[in-house]
């Protein structure tokens, strides 16, 4: 394959050439894949590139399992879970990489055997390009490929997921276009543009698990470079995270909070998921103060405390005892934004018979907690942590008038929100059998 290009400068004086390397053997654990590579085409030049499937590394490297089925390699390679869609599962690697089956293929490998990525894929493509190097004295660039999906767009294409000696990613950001547009977001992805253009000549089925790419040597580098890490996203910085799978379980109790600003807008945003919840008789029995101002949240809060140590003296605590209590209950006092969830019982029925009414309030009451967890869910996937704190239940008449709540609204606790100050610790592991009960 042989196209003109334009290079950097705008020029077209430049021909692209994308060629497969036949002639290689099947590769076996401990073979030199940058020496298989070297005989098959011996007249590499400096600034080639080198596009390796990635299965030839991992067969090198003794990443092929023999006996164990995929959906178990699938677990094994995998970080968590961010999707399943029937039998297919997206999963996020010990790489980082979020992919199809965690990386792990059935196909072009003996029967009854599974090949797993390269513990290391930057490694592998330095080993490659170090053995070139030491055989045919060129300098080459290498990408290591694999197969990926791509959100809202059919079908497969090859990214690198390994890289030495090429430029990963191109940052165009602050610079102007033609019409002196400034760049805010531009970064070019060239790793995956050069993997995807070696795929085109390797093909699925041709057994040609290498191309060479010819006429993109501005693109390679004397250094092996930083690798692949450059295209992988931070999932501190990706706005879809939480895949199906595990959206749930992104909620999580932080207790500790950062001084940085809630926004609030994404506060608003989780109440509108707390309020798509279910509830008994189409009513809509969710109220959600927000305690944006901070003089407000400290004159609730100092109410409130004064209220509780009342009842602690009430109730024959000593001081030191309620001093302790008070202490474990500030989580509140140090989050920079409150939400206050109300319980409206308006449109409930009401009965001959005290058994019945209580349970219409329990429905109400299930469908308040059914509102916070949407709330609280939707925090975690906007980025924020939170914590659900009962403290308000204890002194409703306190927090209705500091807030000037009508008497017909119930205070269901206080949610502190905030960024957290640290990593929240890893939840106890529980599994669903021993909270199932089978009739």
């Amino acid at each position: 394959m042989s196209r003109v290009r334009r290079t950097r400068d705008g020029s077209q004086d430049a021909r692209l050439e994308i060629f497969a390397v036949p002639g290689i053997p099947e590769v076996r654990e401990g073979d030199d894949v940058g020496e298989l590579i070297a005989d098959a085409v011996p007249d590499l030049r400096d600034g080639d590139i080198l596009v390796v499937t990635s299965k030839i590394s991992s067969k090198a490297e003794g990443r092929v399992r023999r006996g164990i089925t995929r959906a178990e390699a699938i677990t094994a390679e995998t970080t968590r879970v961010v999707a399943r869609w029937g039998e297919t599962v997206i999963a996020q690697t010990t790489h980082g990489f979020v992919m199809a089956a965690a990386g792990v293929d059935a196909s072009n490998t003996e029967t009854g055997t599974v090949v797993l990525l390269p513990v290391d894929p930057d490694a592998s493509a330095t080993a490659v390009r170090e053995s070139i190097r030491r055989r045919l004295g060129v300098s080459v660039g290498v990408i290591v490929s694999d197969t990926f999906g791509r959100p809202w767009r059919n079908g497969q294409t090859d990214v690198a997921i390994g890289v030495a000696g090429v430029t990963p990613i191109l940052d165009y950001r602050g610079m102007s276009d033609d019409h002196g547009n400034a760049l805010e977001v531009t970064l070019t992805a060239v790793a995956d543009e050069l993997a995807a253009a070696g795929d085109l000549v390797k093909g699925k089925l041709a057994q040609t698990p290498v191309a060479v790419i010819r006429g993109m040597a501005e693109y390679t580098t004397q250094e092996d470079g930083p690798g692949v890490r450059e295209l992988v996203r931070p999932s501190e910085e990706d706005m879809f995270r939480y895949g199906s799978r595990d959206v749930l379980f992104a909620r999580r109790t932080v207790r500790s909070f950062s001084a940085e600003p809630v926004d609030g807008a994404k506060v608003r945003r989780a109440v509108e998921a707390a309020i798509a919840a279910p509830a008994p008789h189409h009513t809509t029995p969710w109220r959600f103060v927000l305690l944006e101002s901070p003089e407000v949240r400290a004159k609730l809060l100092d109410a409130m405390r004064e209220a509780w140590i009342t009842d602690l003296r009430g109730d024959g605590f000593s001081e030191e005892a309620i001093t302790r209590r008070v202490a474990r209950g500030e989580v509140l006092r140090g989050a920079p934004y409150l939400v206050v969830p109300c319980l409206v019982t308006d449109g409930s029925h009401t009965y001959r018979d005290e058994r019945r009414n209580a349970a219409e309030r329990e429905m109400f009451v299930v469908a308040a907690g059914a509102g916070v967890q949407n709330l609280l869910v939707q925090l975690a996937v906007e980025g924020l942590g939170s914590a659900w704190v009962s403290s308000t239940m204890f002194c409703r008449d306190v927090v209705r008038e500091v807030l000037g709540l009508p008497g017909d609204w119930d205070p269901m606790g206080a949610v502190a929100v905030g960024r957290p100050a640290a990593p929240p610790r890893d939840r106890a592991p529980r599994k669903a059998d021993d909270f199932i009960v089978v009739r």
